[in-house]
């Protein structure tokens, strides 16, 4: 990742999720473009779910809590090799089984990013980046939704939803 996030190139989508051209990150976010992004789920073999504290220096919704790890999808990078590399940069967890489980469309709640969701169950502890990540932890699902339920504004938007609908499909398991 270059020095400035800001400066990242990224892909710009239309409304089907198709390549239109490239803009810096800080440009999609300005003008509320739509673009790529992910988000991972990493559980234990114990059903605990690792949560993560945005760092405080972010610039979209720092000190809130979102997904394992999440991230821009790059210029001409795949959904895929962009879940892996961020579960890499954010954790320190490679070589890790990740299984691609739903997308979201680009909306307000997710930033106008199409989402690709993936999940992970590892045996192995997370390493957060420090630059990345404030403070994390495993917790139950039940815990989860219980906090979500008393503070929701602790929680990005993205995770809101990617966590509701995590609970739908555990539940229906």
């Amino acid at each position: 990742m270059p020095p400035d996030p800001g400066a990242e190139l990224l892909d710009v989508v239309d409304a089907a999720d198709v390549v239109v051209g490239q803009a810096t990150r800080a440009e999609i976010h300005r003008r509320g473009w739509r673009h790529r992004a992910v988000h991972i789920v990493v559980s234990n073999p114990q059903g605990e779910v690792f949560v993560q504290r945005r760092a405080l220096s972010k610039d979209c919704q720092p000190g809130l809590w979102d997904t394992s790890a999440a991230g821009h999808v790059d210029h001409g990078e795949s959904y895929a090799a962009a879940a892996a590399r961020e579960l890499a940069e954010e954790l320190g967890l490679v070589e890790e089984t990740l299984e691609a489980w739903w997308s979201l469309a680009a909306s307000p709640d997710t930033g106008q990013e199409f989402v690709h969701v993936y999940r992970c169950c590892s045996t192995r502890q997370p390493r957060p980046d420090p630059g990345e990540i404030a403070a994390s932890g495993w917790w139950t699902p039940a815990a989860l939704a219980a906090w979500m339920t008393a503070r929701p504004q602790d929680f990005t938007a993205a995770f809101r939803a990617i966590f509701a609908r995590y609970r739908a499909l555990e539940t229906a398991a």
